[in-house]
């Protein structure tokens, strides 16, 4: 029995000592904490989530869909991107370009990458005809539009571009971007035949840091590639340190990636015995989806550092009680109008879901529940800017209450049509009664908060969505 006994003290300490920890992780911020503190937390909070999405997400799912995609639309893409370098000569440069992406496929990657460049070389744009032509960019724009919105999900942007917005921005990445690569390579090329670099590349202490420089460029063009999808194909601003970061841990776990995977394929006979031919098609698209989930983990990664609110306990979108609904909404109005009793610079969204730690897209339901009852404004400005839509002694605490508790209701039904017991009406006459006569009264002058005079740009974040 006594074995028992200390194994159930022992499990009971254990289990007390993970509960303290877990709300230690997932409690309220302690001010008192040293930065390095209040940074290492963060920090804990950003993986655990990051694994939480991994597992339980919808990455995963995202990440087969554009591997289903990019099957469909992979010869149609190059044979559009690379039908431009014909002119500048560098159309036998598609071979190398695919070797180097599926080298973790081995001898394998070699058979793959002369069947799609015998695929695009097959192709020719002249031929098809004005229907073929505008399937062949439908089919390239679709894989760039299904990007688009795995990123605006991770993001939680519930929009997407304007038509002639998406084409224009997805064409020039298609048509201008090889160009650019390829001009890069290129100049690159030019500069290490220079007699002079040849001259100094003789020397030992430059021979050794050039071939270092070479060992790190893979990962350097990689983080390019990644940080550049971050800043330029998500529908809201990114800024450049948080896709930075997201860039190089994508980076370095993609080669990394690349390394386990090239391990797993030398140890992959099995999958020839069983798939036969079709073994270079199954690894392929492995290789596919591990691409495609390293590059949504790298904008998560990218998008909990410029968005450290997100970083809560539970999965999936919060859902609002009308507590915190109306606590938002008192306090989104006290900010908005003690800035405007003091002259100061309205606020956007993002600077309020920096002052009040709270997810973008939770503020933006309140927001929208106050502007349709006509008590909040926004200006034309890009992020628009939000003031109070009338006089502020015109506006009440009881207005601003009745427009965060009735929002929706016009859409479903109305509470009066609800078949009611007259007890419990009563009941609910008197709620409004006691609240109206207790704050209905007070005016959103009186609610000004003098303080949010000081919390400006500075201090907030940069407007987001």
């Amino acid at each position: 029995m006594q074995p028992r006994m200390h194994g159930g003290a022992m499990t009971g300490i254990v289990a007390e000592w993970l509960g303290r920890l877990d709300a230690h992780i997932w409690g309220a911020p302690n001010l008192s904490d040293a930065p390095w503190q209040t940074h290492g937390l963060r920090l804990v909070r950003t993986v655990l989530v990051l694994v939480r999405d991994l597992t339980q997400g919808q990455l995963t799912l995202r990440a087969m869909s554009l591997v289903y995609t990019t099957l469909l639309s992979i010869v149609p893409l190059f044979a559009l991107s690379f039908s431009v370098l014909k002119a500048f000569g560098a159309y036998n440069q598609i071979e190398p370009m695919l070797l180097t992406f599926l080298e973790p496929l081995g001898e394998r990657g070699l058979e793959v990458a002369q069947r799609i460049t015998q695929f695009i070389e097959s192709i020719n744009v002249g031929v098809l005809g004005a229907l073929g032509l505008m399937f062949l960019i439908y089919t390239t724009i679709s894989l760039m539009q299904k990007i688009e919105e795995s990123l605006n999900f991770i993001w939680h942007v519930p929009y997407t571009r304007p038509l002639g917005e998406r084409f224009s921005r997805y064409l020039s990445v298609l048509l201008i971007g090889p160009i650019l690569v390829f001009s890069a390579l290129g100049i690159t090329a030019s500069v290490m035949n220079l007699d002079l670099v040849r001259q100094l590349l003789a020397l030992d202490t430059l021979s050794l840091a050039v071939q270092a420089i070479g060992q790190l460029t893979p990962y350097l063009l990689v983080i390019s590639a990644f940080t550049f999808v971050y800043l330029f194909i998500p529908n809201t601003h990114v800024r450049w340190g948080p896709a930075l970061i997201g860039g190089v841990v994508g980076g370095i776990v993609w080669q990394t990636s690349g390394w386990l995977f090239a391990a797993f394929v030398v140890s992959s006979g099995n999958y020839a015995a069983i798939y036969s031919s079709f073994a270079i098609l199954v690894l392929f698209m492995i290789w596919l989806y591990v691409s495609w989930l390293v590059l949504l983990f790298g904008a998560s990664v990218a998008f909990y550092v410029q968005h450290p609110e997100y970083l809560y306990r539970s999965i999936g979108e919060p859902r609002l009680s009308n507590r915190v609904r109306e606590r938002l909404a008192l306090s989104i109005m006290s900010l908005m109008a003690g800035r405007f009793v003091a002259g100061e610079r309205a606020l956007s969204l993002g600077e309020f879901t920096h002052l009040l730690g709270v997810p973008t897209h939770v503020l933006s339901r309140v927001f929208n529940e106050l502007q349709g009852c006509e008590l909040v404004a926004q200006s034309a400005d890009d992020p628009p800017l939000y003031f109070p839509a009338r006089d502020l002694s015109l506006i009440s605490v009881g207005q601003i209450l009745n427009a965060v508790r009735a929002a929706g209701e016009a859409r479903f039904f109305s509470p009066y049509e609800l078949p009611t017991p007259t007890p419990v009406k009563q009941v609910l006459e008197k709620m409004h009664s006691a609240i109206e006569s207790a704050v209905g009264a007070i005016s959103l002058r009186e609610l000004a908060d003098p303080g949010a005079s000081r919390a400006g740009p500075d201090s907030a974040g940069s407007g987001n969505h």
